[in-house]
This record gives C-alpha cells, sequence and structure tokens, in this order.
C-alpha cells in the first residue's frame, strides 16, 4: 500500500500531524510519500499539482491521498487529470471557500483566489476515486462547514465532524489524528 500527504498552506511534511501519520504507516509497511511543496507562503496551483504528481509517481488502487487544507485542493487538482484510479482520498479541512477570518498579511485573497476561482471537474474527479472521506472541525475558523455539502454532494464523501479541533493543525494542538489513520486502514481493508 502507498500513501501519498500533502501539507496545507505555509506548513512542511514534518508540522501538525503529517510526521505522526507517517509513522504510523510505516510501522504497517506502507510506502510513504510526504512531499515538501514548493512555495509553500505563496503556493500557485500549478506547481504544487507538479510536486505532487512527481512524488506520487506511478499509482493505482492501492494508492491513498491525505490532504490538509490547500492540500485536498492539489490533490482534487491531481487527480482531475489522472489517468487511472486510486484507493481513495481522505481530505482534512478541505476548503472550496474561505472565511473572512483566513486573511491576513501571510494568507492573502491575492495569494487564494487561483485556488478558489479555478474551477475543479468534481465529476471527473469522483470517477478516480473508490473512497472519499472529509475530516472537518465545528470550529474551524478558516473552513465554513458548508463546505461539507460540497463534499458530500459532489464527491459522494463520507463526512466526519470533529468538535473544537479549529483548523486541525498543530496550532490547534492536533499532533495526532488517529480517526485518518482508521478510515484509510478501513479504505485499505488492512488491520
Amino acid at each position: 500500500m502507498k500513501a501519498v500527504i500533502v501539507h496545507g498552506w505555509g506548513g512542511s511534511p514534518k508540522s501538525d500531524w503529517y510526521n505522526w501519520l507517517r509513522k504510523e504507516l510505516e510501522n504497517r509497511d506502507w510506502d510513504v510519500e510526504a512531499p515538501e511543496m514548493p512555495e509553500t507562503m505563496v503556493p500557485k496551483i500549478d506547481k504544487w499539482v507538479e510536486q505532487l504528481k512527481k512524488a506520487a509517481g506511478k499509482v493505482d488502487e492501492n494508492t491513498y491521498f491525505i490532504g490538509h487544507s490547500i492540500g485536498c485542493q492539489t490533490i482534487l487538482r491531481y487527480l482531475e487529470n489522472l489517468k487511472g484510479k486510486v484507493g481513495g482520498c481522505i481530505f482534512v479541512a478541505g476548503w472550496f471557500n474561505l472565511t473572512e477570518n483566513t486573511w491576513d498579511e501571510n494568507y492573502t485573497h491575492e495569494i487564494a483566489d487561483p485556488w478558489l476561482n479555478t474551477e475543479i471537474d468534481l465529476d471527473k474527479v469522483k470517477k478516480k476515486c473508490r473512497k472519499i472521506v472529509a475530516v472537518f472541525s465545528n470550529n474551524d475558523p478558516y473552513v465554513p462547514l458548508t463546505d461539507k455539502e460540497i463534499y458530500k454532494e459532489k464527491l459522494g464523501a463520507e463526512i466526519i465532524i470533529l468538535e473544537g479541533k479549529g483548523h486541525v493543525s498543530g496550532e490547534d494542538g492536533v499532533k495526532q489524528l488517529p480517526i485518518v489513520l482508521d478510515k484509510l486502514l478501513e479504505m485499505a481493508k488492512v488491520k
């Protein structure tokens, strides 16, 4: 089994809960890729999707993608043009819209606009994944909880809502995310 973990805007493969998940999967003999995305504070769609494509390499139905925040969008955009299918995806705090609390000197409308306004063919994406799970927090300051409906209606995702986990990041005290590991192993039917 192979897992590809894509970090969020301003993150790295070693931040938040990603390294914990990597170790948990490697302890179960999974091949894990967790690429360092380019220009993490100024993410650009083409550069992030290209980096993911390189890191993922050859994929098949034994390949699973896990994304956080803008990493979810990166995975969706990568899958949109993928030939073939993957085993599944878990999207954590993924967004199609952002709240007004998002914006500051680092997280600007200018950077986010292409991500918010470049359409993704979700019908194509849905056909590429055997199973999709989307995880949200009920108090995410950046992602409107209504985005869960897009994941559910357009992608057929199983929706999980966590209590009080903010943006489900290290800054919110989330250093481990057992629900993601559990859902991933369930998807892959591995104990």
